[in-house]
This record gives structure tokens, C-alpha cells and sequence, in this order.
């Protein structure tokens, strides 16, 4: 069986899309999954299957507009993506110390893609790259260095025209879902 992660995006945003996480992770343990965990309200979800992660999302998505008649878009992960999303951050940690220490808002995200961006789509971003805001595409992900905030970000505003739905988490949460990966795998 593997461990999976389900992100969902958009929901208990400025008080739309509101899912309570005790009622999400009874949701997945109906649909017959183990070992579900839910992390913090942004739908983040920790669970088994032995099913491929197309089939899960097609899944998901559909019981959740089923169960709470909310359309989402669910990207899904496996431990192993998780952890190589992780291990592979383009930028290095004095880098990351260096932008956070210098503002009171999180500087570094990373959006997690459907499907990998095409070359042309990537490009379009370079316009809105600058010394404050910083970008690495990787495969399904894109590292977001923002130094003034994801709020105050040209860049992150653009995200969109990689054309790829996408969910975007912090650092701080993808290192405690990767610790949580850890801690289903003893």
C-alpha cells in the first residue's frame, strides 16, 4: 500500500469552500482509505491506497462536490514525491534563512502542478521575475522565493498563466507533511 497526500485547493480560503477537516477525513475513510490523517484547514490529507494517483483524484474530486458540494481541484502526491520535493529545493537554506529573517510574512511556497508546465508557459513567468521575487520550475513544481510575501507578489499573481491548475503550500508546511509521511512509513 502507498502513502499518498491530497492536496485541495482553494478551500477554507477568506471563509469560501468551507470544509471542516474532522468531516474530510471521514469523507476518506468512507471512501475506504487507511490510515487517514488531516494537517490544518488549507485540505491537506494523508492517507493509503493501493490505487494509481489519477484514478484517487478523479476520485476525490468527485466525492468531494458529492459530499459537500464544493468543485475543487485535488492534486495528488505520493510519500516519494513529497520527499524528493523536499530534498530537491532549488535554493539553499542560508538563502531561505536570509529572505525569511528579513520580513515578518513567509517568503517560500511551492506550487504543486496537475501536469508538468510546457517550455513556452515557464517563459511567460521570466517577465515577472526579479531580485524580490524568484522562481525555479521543477517537473510538477514551481519554488516560489517571495521576499515582500505571497501577497505583495507580481509573480505569484501569475501563476496562471502556466495554465496548469495547481495548489500552492509553504515551507513550513511541506517539511510537516514530509514529517508526517515519515511517521506513517515505522
Amino acid at each position: 500500500m502507498a502513502i499518498y497526500i491530497a492536496l485541495l485547493r482553494g478551500i477554507n480560503v477568506g471563509g469560501h469552500n468551507k470544509i471542516k477537516m474532522a468531516e474530510l477525513k471521514n469523507m476518506f475513510h468512507s471512501m475506504g482509505f487507511d490510515r487517514v490523517l488531516t494537517y490544518i484547514q488549507s485540505g491537506n490529507v494523508l492517507f493509503e491506497s493501493v490505487e494509481d494517483a489519477d484514478s484517487l483524484r478523479e476520485r476525490i474530486e468527485y466525492e468531494i462536490e458529492k459530499v459537500f458540494s464544493i468543485s475543487v481541484t485535488v492534486i495528488i502526491r505520493t510519500s516519494e514525491e513529497l520527499n524528493q520535493i523536499v530534498e530537491n529545493c532549488p535554493f539553499s537554506e542560508d538563502v531561505l534563512l536570509e529572505a525569511q529573517a528579513s520580513t515578518q510574512v513567509e517568503t517560500f511556497y511551492v506550487s504543486m502542478l496537475l501536469d508538468s508546465p510546457s517550455q513556452e508557459r515557464i517563459e511567460q513567468l521570466k517577465a515577472f521575475a526579479s531580485q524580490i521575487d524568484e522562481y525555479h520550475v521543477q517537473g510538477r513544481e514551481v519554488y516560489l522565493l517571495l521576499r515582500e510575501g505571497v501577497r505583495n507578489s507580481k509573480l505569484a499573481n501569475q501563476l496562471s498563466k502556466l495554465n496548469v491548475p495547481s495548489t500552492v503550500r509553504n515551507w513550513k508546511t511541506m517539511n510537516k507533511l514530509r514529517d508526517l509521511v515519515k511517521s506513517m512509513e515505522v
